[in-house]
């Protein structure tokens, strides 16, 4: 049969049925998402990609990084990740390869760097566990002063080498400190 209604108890009876689906939240989901992308001024490519992150807080929540890392983000006088850390962190942390692009003064090396003595876990003598290639001696530089800043208390050991011949020198060449 036909069901006859007014135009008004058809709108009810629509809002009524509509209960929110799981693909309507994913994609309110990522509206927000997007939204907060667009507002940062982050662009990305990619599949799959994790989620920005908000605040530093959420670091400790979602990827448990070490606390005293994040004692060291909060000493170092940071408190809102800029807009490169929000999205790079979380990608790095997902074990995904990225390619960057951010202004001078942007956070690019606590971007990697968080990652980075995050994915080690924790301090070992294995010798030389990872390695960043600087292009000047003033990026090495710089870099080295952040990540022993990010690190101090937890254990790993930070160096610099800028002559591989002075450091065999200083070490010796039985030394098990071989870079």
């Amino acid at each position: 049969g036909i069901k006859w209604m007014s135009s008004l108890e058809a709108k009810f009876e629509d809002a009524k049925d509509k209960k929110p689906t799981a693909e309507k939240l994913e994609r309110l989901r990522r509206e927000k998402i997007n939204r907060f992308r667009n507002q940062h001024r982050i662009n990305i490519q990619g599949a799959d990609l994790p989620d920005p992150i908000a605040s530093f807080d959420q670091l400790q929540k979602e990827y448990k990084v070490h606390p005293k890392i994040m004692e060291n983000i909060q000493a170092a006088g940071f408190h809102v990740p800029t807009p490169i850390q929000m999205q790079a962190i979380p990608v790095m942390l997902h074990g995904r390869e990225l390619l960057a692009s951010a202004p001078t003064g942007s956070g690019k090396t606590l971007a990697f760097c968080i990652p980075l003595l995050t994915h080690l876990k924790q301090p070992r003598n294995k010798g030389f566990r990872a390695l960043i290639i600087s292009p000047t001696r003033e990026l090495a530089s710089q870099t080295h002063r952040e990540l022993v800043k990010l690190a101090e208390g937890t254990g790993f050991r930070i160096h610099m080498i800028h002559k591989a011949a002075e450091a065999a020198k200083k070490f010796g060449p039985k030394s098990s400190k071989k870079f």
